[in-house]
């Protein structure tokens, strides 16, 4: 069972900035929440650190009174993103998801940051590579799409028969090519496509290497 946080902790990671999970603390206080996995320390100047999708969820149970154990997050920081349809049930909606998802984001461009040969954030990185559909997810998803639920439109996520690529179904049109615009943003290379036996049209997004 994760060791609840302690009164100083707790004031830190409470006192976060919402929007970014910026921590201010002292060079101690910060580097206990780092080894507990809550927050990482960006690399480069003046390296400040920030609250991991698990600080913030440390945050969200100590604001309802109600603290569970905190997973440490995996090496990428990453988490289970939304990939769309019923057979992929998504999480609870709310101002923790909208918290996490962020967190989750933020540190996936440092990711890309310090692990791409320059440095770079606007395209993916290996995990992302290696992690097609959560990494095409977790791009549409911080962006504000929606994904589908049972008896509800939005995006779909899938694995396709081709290396390094993912299929993404939106039966809105405006919405396939709005998702379209977001992961070409998010450095992706995107085709929009029509099925041979149903007609509908479909995303093949790719990571994009240069």
């Amino acid at each position: 069972m994760t060791r609840p946080l302690t009164a100083a902790q707790r004031r830190i990671v409470d006192a976060a900035d919402p929007d970014t999970g910026r921590l201010r603390g002292t060079p101690a206080q910060l580097a206990a929440l780092v080894k507990r996995g809550l927050a990482f320390r960006h690399p480069r100047p003046p390296h400040d650190h920030f609250l991991t999708p698990a600080g913030h969820r440390a945050r969200e149970a100590e604001a309802e009174a109600a603290p569970e154990p905190v997973k440490a997050p995996t090496a990428t920081g990453v988490f289970a993103a939304r990939v769309g349809g019923g057979e992929h049930p998504a999480p609870e909606s709310g101002p923790a998801r909208l918290r996490e998802v962020r967190g989750a984001w933020q540190g996936m461009l440092e990711l890309r940051r310090m692990t791409n040969p320059d440095g770079a954030t606007d395209r993916p990185c290996g995990w992302e590579r290696s992690h097609l559909v959560q990494a095409a997810a977790l791009a549409l998803e911080a962006a504000g799409h929606r994904p589908a639920t049972d008896g509800e439109s939005g995006y779909r996520v899938r694995e396709t028969p081709q290396p390094e690529a993912v299929a993404v179904y939106e039966p809105d049109g405006a919405a396939l090519r709005a998702c379209a615009a977001t992961l070409e943003e998010a450095g992706w290379q995107v085709g929009e496509y029509t099925e041979p036996r149903t007609r509908a049209r479909y995303l093949l997004a790719s990571p994009r290497r240069v």
